[in-house]
């Protein structure tokens, strides 16, 4: 199955501006990587993939609509899935912040 291409732009506009920013197909999704590492992604259910700081996930996970990233019947650390029915013109942008906010404190691949 194919990316959600509506996500997908909508996460481009999103990031219109940022430097570091590009795009590659993981997961089934497509991938938006700040200086390569990876921060969000347009999964091809619809739902939002975000990269967080571990030390965060719990009350992320508060938040509605928010799960854990689960990859072969396990919780991904450090990621999190967040549902399409949240994913507004307000709330978007804040989780790309998150995830933005995580993969630059990475170092630069």
């Amino acid at each position: 199955m194919a990316y959600d291409e509506e996500l997908a732009e909508r996460l481009r506009a999103t990031l219109d501006g940022q430097d570091g920013i590009s795009e590659k197909r993981m997961f089934g999704g497509l991938a938006f990587m700040l200086h390569g590492n990876m921060a969000v992604c347009a999964g091809s259910a619809g739902a939002l993939m975000v990269r967080i700081d571990p030390a965060r996930a719990e009350a992320l996970l508060a938040q509605e609509g928010v799960e854990p990233m689960i990859m072969k019947g396990r919780p991904l650390k450090g990621w999190l899935l967040v549902d399409r029915t949240v994913l507004d013109d307000e709330s978007l942008p804040r989780w790309v912040e998150e995830g933005l906010s995580y993969a630059e404190s990475l170092p630069v691949k």
